[in-house]
């Protein structure tokens, strides 16, 4: 067995979800992101697993027998491995401004939950002072909390929907506790400002999902936050010429995780 990983550590996401709630369902314990990833590379170590590290997988074809030609590539150069199965656990990315049609300029202060996590929790860096939150899905939801523990300013959370999209323990931990606004049904509409972000513009919508005349109000802040869903990382899987599924844009699995290519499988947010 062999794991190939593009970052230079292993753990994907949870390396910089430093809130608790996972583990307790696999380990019985509530840790921490990180905490989670440590135990389960501790496991991979015991089971003398390697690791490819900065390693990035270039190619994957149908090779002899049912089995599988990879091409990795890392400082090394390339690398050729025949696999008897291969496991896609790739992740995803998110949906920027640019996807889901927010006009406006494209100043700087534009993020994605992931990327304001990152910088706090891994950089060190402190992004933002004043935000407003677009999408109440679980991510965009801890990071009100978050960056209100950092000491920015949460100006409210705004979801298009009727209903938040996040787990009920988190709208009462990480805005209810804060006291920071939800805004249900409704959107920020477009970006103002030129080298900075300087306001948003947002907006009502009404049953047919549309902007409700007279609601736009201008909200001033340094930064729009976006947790406005994920996109599944299955590009390399296209030259295998795997089914997907529409709805998740993932591919469509047995109750054994197993694709429509025989011998590969996928899990998690792929």
């Amino acid at each position: 067995m062999l794991i190939i990983e593009r970052e230079e550590r292993p753990g994907g996401i949870l390396k910089q979800c430093i809130h608790d709630g996972f583990g307790l369902k696999r380990f019985n314990v509530q840790l921490t992101g990180p905490e989670y990833a440590w135990r389960e590379i501790a496991k991979a170590a015991e089971l003398d697993i390697p690791f490819m590290l900065e390693s990035f997988i270039s190619s994957i074809r149908h090779g002899a027998d049912g089995r599988f030609e990879l091409e990795v590539v890392n400082r090394g150069g390339v690398t050729c491995i025949d696999a008897g199965s291969v496991i896609s656990a790739t992740g995803c990315r998110e949906r920027t401004d640019r996807q889901i049609f927010i006009q406006g300029s494209r100043p700087s202060g534009i993020f994605t939950a992931g990327q304001a996590q990152y910088f706090i929790n891994i950089q060190g860096v402190m992004p933002v002072r004043r935000a407003v939150i677009l999408g109440s899905g679980d991510i965009g939801l801890i990071m009100a909390r978050r960056l209100t523990l950092e000491g920015a300013h949460v100006e409210g959370v705004y979801e298009v929907k009727a209903e938040p999209s996040g787990l009920t323990r988190n709208i009462v931990q990480c805005l209810e506790d804060f006291d920071i606004p939800l805004h249900l049904s409704s959107t920020v509409l477009s970006v103002q400002g030129n080298e900075r972000v300087e306001s948003v513009t947002v907006a009502g919508l009404g049953p047919d999902g549309k902007p409700l005349a007279g609601s736009e109000r201008v909200v001033e802040c340094d930064s729009l936050i976006l947790s406005v869903g994920l996109i599944p990382e299955n590009d390399i899987l296209d030259q295998l010429g795997v089914e997907m599924d529409r709805r998740t844009s993932g591919p469509k699995v047995s109750q054994r995780m197993e694709s429509s290519v025989p011998g590969l499988f996928s899990c998690g947010n792929a």
